[in-house]
């Protein structure tokens, strides 16, 4: 019998905030329709954190991007088979390079582009809204 059935599990993924102009990108995951957020996942074996969020954005997005550098975290509490997970979010500041997000895989119901000053409402989540205001106090208009 496990003794740490109630201790809560943790989780780290690594995401991307890309910026295409005055725009950003952003997802509607599989199965979750009123849900905008943006593009993360967890690393395979051997990468760097920064190959992780560019893969992911690739993958869930349909976009290839550049990372510039570190943007913040988004730290968040969900459950998972019973269990509490706190999960860590670690976003990093990306330009796009190349790519439709037409071709995004299974995991995305939709991804888009959207005006960078409306994600700071658009967004669903706290943590990834407060990322937005960060990204633009880092860009310049018309970028």
């Amino acid at each position: 019998m496990s003794t740490d059935r109630g201790r809560p599990l943790s989780e780290t993924s690594f995401g991307g905030v890309v910026l295409r102009g005055d725009d950003v990108l952003v997802i509607t995951p599989t199965g979750k329709r009123r849900v905008t957020g943006l593009p993360k996942g967890g690393a395979n074996p051997g990468e760097t954190p920064e190959q992780t969020a560019a893969r992911e954005v690739r993958e869930e997005t349909g976009v290839t991007a550049s990372v510039r550098g570190p943007l913040g975290d988004v730290n968040y509490w969900y459950r998972r088979g019973g269990r509490r997970v706190y999960k860590t979010v670690h976003f990093f500041l990306c330009d796009y390079v190349s790519g439709s997000t037409a071709d995004h895989d299974h995991e995305v119901e939709n991804a888009r582009w959207i005006p960078l000053v409306e994600a700071r409402t658009t967004l669903s989540f706290p943590g990834e809204r407060a990322l937005i205001e960060r990204a633009l106090s880092n860009t310049t208009p018309g970028r």
